[in-house]
């Protein structure tokens, strides 16, 4: 028997890939696939299964290129309706994979179709469950992104049944293999570990303590946040299918020359520049969109970005590939290429740059006395803000800036001081502004981290937003 988890830090996704005398199975495979073709030919196994847990909302699924390559159905659990073609298997059917055996366990709440694979060893023995988005390690997921014509509490009281009929009767050595560790926003409490057991589960998840229906809907349901934009129309995607990654990659690693690139952008192109933050503040083109390729890349991407207009692509060299693959990963289709040679091709030919002035925390403290028309704007989360801030900052979370509304409020007398937590949102955020014309505005490296050290700013609380 081997099981192997596949996890992707920047979407907080994992994927299984498990597999038995020769014959593998695959678990929420990511959109690009390779890795699993490899680990089959690396270990002289066929793949013989693609199994889904759910419709996905928070990545597109490479279920449909797998299957595709490989000759595996796509089996869903019961409910599943799609555009393509798929198994749509039964509550406790059973697939066998070489010695092993495969059990689906229908487990609605997350949403409808939401289905756990229950792995029995050579021995018929339960040894692991593979939960999707339905038990996480320290929450399950959340009842309020794809319920058809119910509401998060209709779902949540549909997982509450889910738990006490499916999950609280297994065994507690079971091990437990979710498809989302802590970052994911398909969840609200999710612990840092991506592996659990059933017992562990039973002692420490808050939805799995002894409760009524009543008291499990409200906890569910409390404190959910608006689920990212693009969430649904992942779930579209992967219901209804999408077109192959080869062919989105061929048309996106297409290099741009720079006049080619101009023209494009010119007709309304969105220019994405995935370069490091440090790298993008001192110098870039104007008009492009910051997202850079360290951090939560593809979330940002989904949540600020129009998946109607094409993209025009600035890398480093020798990044096409990766930004192109994980642009993908959230649904993007339309990239129309890249500027061939990058930023310095652009530089070089003389063409017109722009920047984003960085400030240091302690200069921050130093204006602040002395500037009445000095603006502070927090781009974390209600809650990170409401945690401790700057007195009379205002707060724009960062999520909430595809709204041109939002942007449009600032005076032209305003000199805003942009800020995140560490410094990576606070340049994306720079980056809009900056699109829209505002340019009265400096970056604060290091942001809240840097701030918070300092003895001469004043800080508050919002205790009406933390209780």
């Amino acid at each position: 028997m081997l099981i192997k988890q596949l996890y992707t830090g920047c979407l907080s996704e994992a994927a299984y890939y498990i597999e038995s005398d020769g014959e593998a199975a695959i678990i929420d495979p990511l959109r690009d696939i390779d890795e699993y073709i490899k680990l089959a030919k690396e270990n002289n196994a066929r793949i013989k299964y693609i199994f889904e847990t759910h419709f996905h909302a928070d990545f597109v699924s490479g279920h449909i290129d797998l299957s595709k390559q490989t000759g595996a159905p796509i089996i869903y659990g019961p409910n599943a309706k799609t555009n393509y073609e798929i198994y749509s298997s039964k509550d406790k059917e059973k697939f066998k994979l070489g010695k092993l055996t495969i059990e689906v366990i229908h487990t609605p709440g997350h949403t409808l179709e939401s289905s756990c694979y229950l792995l029995r060893d050579e021995n018929d023995k339960p040894h692991a469950i593979f939960t999707g988005d339905t038990l996480f390690v320290g929450d399950v997921g959340r009842p309020d992104l794809s319920s058809g014509n119910m509401s998060s509490a209709e779902l949540a009281g549909i997982m509450y049944d889910t738990i006490q009929n499916k999950i609280l009767p297994l065994a507690d050595d079971i091990l437990v293999y979710p498809a989302h560790g802590a970052g994911s926003s398909c969840g609200k409490n999710m612990g840092p570990e991506t592996f659990s057991t059933i017992g562990e589960q039973k002692k420490f998840n808050y939805a799995l303590q002894p409760q009524t229906k009543e008291e499990f809907v409200a906890a569910v349901t409390e404190g959910l946040g608006i689920a990212p934009k693009y969430f649904a129309i992942n779930a579209k995607i992967n219901m209804q299918g999408y077109e192959s990654l080869d062919t989105i990659k061929h048309k996106g690693l297409t290099p741009l020359s720079i006049a080619q690139f101009k023209k494009l952008q010119a007709s309304d192109a969105v220019v994405l520049d995935t370069r490091h933050a440090n790298i993008f503040t001192i110098g870039f083109i104007p008009g492009s969109i910051f997202i850079g390729l360290e951090g939560r890349f593809a979330e940002w991407a989904g949540c600020l970005l129009s998946f109607n207009k094409p993209i025009i692509l600035v890398t480093e060299p020798g990044k096409e590939e990766e930004t192109i693959i994980r642009l993908s990963r959230v649904g993007f289709a339309k990239i129309l290429g890249y500027l061939d040679g990058g930023f310095d091709t652009w530089k070089n030919a003389g063409e017109s740059i722009d920047m984003i002035i960085d400030v240091e925390a302690d200069e921050l403290a130093m204006d602040i006395p002395h500037d009445p028309n000095l603006t502070v704007v927090d781009v974390r989360r209600e809650t990170e803000f409401a945690d401790g801030h700057i007195k009379d900052a205002q707060n724009l979370p960062l999520d909430e800036m595809n709204d041109i509304v939002n942007l449009a409020h600032f005076e032209d007398k305003q000199n805003l001081y942009i800020h995140c937590a560490g410094g990576y949102r606070s340049v994306i955020a720079a980056s809009l502004l900056k699109r829209e014309g505002i340019h009265n505005l400096r970056n604060i490296l290091g942001g809240w981290n840097k701030i918070k050290e300092q003895n001469n700013i004043t800080i508050e609380k919002e205790a009406s937003v933390l209780n």
